[in-house]
């Protein structure tokens, strides 16, 4: 399974799609889901990984409505780490995740390249194995 995701914040259309997204194709949990005057506060973690994790925050105007996809000034990159990348991979494949770029071979581990469903880019990567001359 997945490991850790970056800490991130992710301003979503909707909190439905964006936890079905989420919850529903790569497996996160949610760990809060708060309401709370004219917001909610909705924070998404991988199984068992509650330190690491997605902060939902709805667009609530025009302005933020044309940055989904383009937040944090330019695209949000998401690095998964796993332990199991074929498998992952596989899974993600199966749930009609559709991969832009990968699977391959960068110096820090394998890596494979898709986008959510907001258009932010997410690497899935299996890093390399750090070998010790001690």
């Amino acid at each position: 399974m997945i490991q850790k995701i970056a800490h991130t914040a992710l301003v979503v259309r909707d909190y439905e799609e964006a936890i079905q997204f989420y919850c529903g194709i790569l497996g996160f949990q949610v760990v809060e889901d708060t309401p709370l005057e004219e917001k909610r506060w909705v924070r998404l973690a991988t199984p068992g990984k509650i330190g690491s994790e997605i902060l939902l925050s709805k667009a609530v105007n025009e302005e933020q409505q044309a940055a989904i996809g383009k937040q944090a000034g330019g695209r949000v990159l998401f690095f998964l780490h796993t332990d199991d990348f074929e498998g992952d991979y596989q899974l993600f494949k199966a749930k009609g995740v559709e991969f832009t770029e990968g699977p391959f071979e960068h110096e820090y581990g394998k890596v494979a390249v898709f986008k959510d469903l907001y258009g932010n880019r997410i690497d899935l990567i299996e890093p390399k194995k750090l070998t010790s001359n001690l």
